[in-house]
């Protein structure tokens, strides 16, 4: 037989191969709800969430029935149409007979347009509502985003055009009202305990300020100012302090690239009578003296009024520490190699609740600490993943968001013996092919240069068939993510786990890749030396993710294509750019393609003529700066109005590839936004990725 039957032999098997191995579509795959937003009402031991069906977004709650410890659960909300139009912002009323919420805008980007991909000829506004958790139609509030509940529940304080308003709940005939008339960016409404105090952030660009409005005498106060960034306010139980975190300002503040030391942050506690302050904490030079997030609404939680529980990476892990109010050293509550993700605490301040991958590196469970200094005990375990812990408002049971290998995240208790009750267990479709998914396996390789890095790995049904299969390397986007062995909590990555999931389906071997700069294996991973703008050296792990593939007797070594959104994009595009004959086709989804362009998009004033070497080095670690070696095909999906990377980096890059004669196809939805809002296009762009592979990796 000819060469060119054998190839038409070859492809045919193959293709039959890829047809006989799928079991169910990307709009199958997709089907399930995600939920998100999990809030606990502060009485009645009640919960609400965000449910996202297709596309459709609405507001659940879950109630506790008096006779037993079983839950009933009802959707407040009605909406029935993909329309883009997003849920957030959830705030329940004293009482639990209400939740306050907010539809529509930018929730990213608050204070810019909001984004309208549906066309929706009448526009899209950013509007405050309230809905009954005994049924009824939901009432408008108010234009505006924010809400913040007074504890008496007589009023709302909300932002709307940079300012404070509020509005009276008890009056249904109430005129919202501008509150303040202030510079800054606000964030943050936060009320005191006793309601008589608002506090809250007003950022000025290079510095920032902890804010208090007395509503009773109409007065506002900036509490201890300084020309450092303080943010994260706490309110003491007895309303009487605050407590924050002071970030020392940086000229030389680097963006996508890796921040170990600077001047160290600390923890201020300011009397709210005097406004006067004092540090009570400070971090140490050199490790953990960057200040790095825990997950969750706020960052310093008060045990009782005497100590406070913070995050920390003194010892290059994120943990959680506590320092009395009226000490200075603080103490270690979570030791060893892994780290704290979410942090919440019962309402009376007995215990935290968090969750971490203790003991399970690349999964999340769930674990409580009696006390400030107490020894954690493990809530949860086994081979899913809970995360975002929630305390009822009783005390007597924490909710979690919970997913495993084969079903999304959704909303649930936890029993006796780390036994998961679904709040929602209605909520899948019939057509949800559940049992058709593989279980991805734990894989560590070393990258090029020898590092260690983990990654998830899908073989297909037929993989042990003795052939040899086509593969595809996913990039996560963030940086800062980490991808898990089971249905992601974050709903980008959710939609990318079944896209996955999906493409073992279809016959492919899929190595999901967990590279540096990305989280969960310490700060030296995160802030892995010359990463990103700074050298690229993630492109390592690229290299040694396809090395990997080719290196397995079960992957056509000639047939590994590559897929990615946002800095996966970047990873996708630099893997296409600087190593075709690794890589023969690649899906780009909003990806960075110069790293000096996008460094402009978070810092306006960037001016690469101001630092020539580090300008150099941008664009030397960028996909575009390596084109001429460009030669595998690529699809590059994009919409245009994405607010975290410029349209323009792929209309540049399309450019480029256009004169080198490179095979491009292009996915462009019009105003739509960075993570898509309609579930159509999130559909549409797997569709379209899955079609461009089946072309180019036969």
């Amino acid at each position: 037989m000819t060469r060119v039957g054998n190839l038409f032999l070859w492809s045919s098997c193959l293709f039959s191969s890829l047809l006989s191995a799928q079991s169910f579509t990307i709009e199958q795959a997709l089907s399930a709800p995600f939920s998100s937003q999990l809030t606990a009402a502060p009485t009645h031991g009640s919960f609400a969430w965000v449910t996202n069906l297709q596309g459709r977004r609405n507001l659940w709650v879950a109630t506790k029935n008096s006779d037993s410890d079983s839950y009933s659960t009802s959707q407040l909300t009605k909406f029935t149409e993909d329309d883009g139009i997003e849920i957030g912002d959830i705030a329940w009323t004293p009482d639990a007979g209400a939740v306050v919420y907010v539809c529509g805008g930018d929730f990213e980007f608050p204070e810019r347009p909001a984004p309208n991909p549906a066309l929706l000829s009448g526009g899209v506004d950013q509007q405050i509502w309230m809905v009954s958790t005994r049924g009824g139609e939901p009432r408008k509030l108010a234009e505006g985003r924010a809400p913040a509940v007074s504890p008496a529940g007589d009023a709302l304080a909300y932002l709307l055009k940079g300012q404070i308003w509020t509005i009276s709940l008890q009056d249904s005939s109430a005129k919202p009202e501008q509150i303040l008339h202030t510079r800054g960016s606000l964030s943050s409404l936060l009320w005191s305990p006793d309601g008589k105090a608002l506090a809250f952030v007003s950022d000025r660009g290079d510095h920032s300020f902890i804010g208090l409005y007395i509503p009773e005498t109409k007065t506002l106060r900036y509490l201890d100012p300084g020309t450092d960034h303080d943010g994260y306010p706490a309110w003491r139980p007895d309303s009487k302090s605050i407590a924050f975190v002071r970030i020392p300002y940086s000229k030389h503040d680097v963006l996508f690239g890796p921040k170990r030391t600077g001047l160290p942050w600390s923890i201020r506690v300011v009397d709210v009578e005097t406004g006067k302050g004092h540090e009570i904490w400070r971090a140490k030079e050199g490790r953990g003296s960057i200040f790095h997030e825990a997950q969750g609404k706020g960052q310093l939680i008060w045990s009782g009024n005497a100590s406070i529980v913070f995050p920390w990476e003194g010892d290059g892990w994120l943990h959680l520490y506590s320092v009395a109010v009226n000490g200075t050293e603080a103490t270690l509550l979570t030791p060893g190699e892994f780290e704290v993700d979410s942090v919440a605490s019962k309402r009376d301040g007995t215990s935290i609740v968090f969750s971490s991958n203790q003991n399970d590196i690349d999964r999340r469970h769930v674990w409580e600490m009696k006390g400030a200094i107490g020894r954690a005990v493990e809530l949860t375990h086994g081979e899913g993943i809970e995360t975002a812990p929630v305390p009822s408002s009783d005390g007597e049971s924490v909710a979690v968001m919970r997913s495993d290998a084969r079903v999304p995240i959704r909303p649930a208790v936890i029993r006796a013996r780390g036994e998961l009750q679904d709040l929602e267990p209605q909520a899948l479709p019939a057509a949800f092919p559940s049992a058709s998914f593989v279980l991805p396996q734990q894989v560590i390789l070393s990258s090029a240069d020898g590092m260690r890095i983990h990654g998830q790995l899908f073989l297909p049904k037929n993989a042990g068939d003795g052939h040899r299969h086509p593969a595809v390397v996913f990039f996560h986007g963030g940086s800062r993510r980490q991808m898990l062995l089971g249905w992601h909590p974050m709903e980008y990555y959710s939609n990318a786990y079944g896209m996955n999931q999906y493409l073992a389906s279809l016959g492919y071997i899929v190595l999901s890749v967990n590279y540096r700069s990305g989280i969960g294996y310490g700060e030296e991973f995160r802030e892995a030396l010359n990463y990103g703008a700074t050298g690229a050296s993630e492109f390592n792990d690229v290299l040694g993710a396809g090395l990997y593939l080719g290196s397995r007797p079960d992957v056509d070594a000639a047939h590994i294509g590559v897929w990615g959104g946002s800095y996966g994009g970047y990873l996708t595009a630099l893997a296409l750019a600087r190593a075709s004959d690794m890589f023969a086709a690649g899906a780009d989804m909003h990806g960075v393609h110069d790293w000096n362009l996008e460094l402009g998009n978070w810092l306006p004033a960037y001016d690469p003529a101001a630092d020539p070497e580090a300008a150099r080095t941008a664009w030397n670690s960028s996909p575009l700066s390596s084109v001429s070696t460009w030669r595998s095909p690529v699809l590059l999906i994009q919409g245009d109005d994405d607010r975290n990377v410029q349209f323009s980096q792929t209309v540049q890059l399309a450019e480029a590839l256009r004169k080198q004669k490179v095979s491009v196809e292009e996915l462009v939805f019009p105003d739509e936004i960075h993570d898509f809002l309609l579930h159509r296009d999130w559909i549409a762009a797997y569709s379209a990725s899955a079609k461009f592979f089946e072309q180019h990796l036969k």
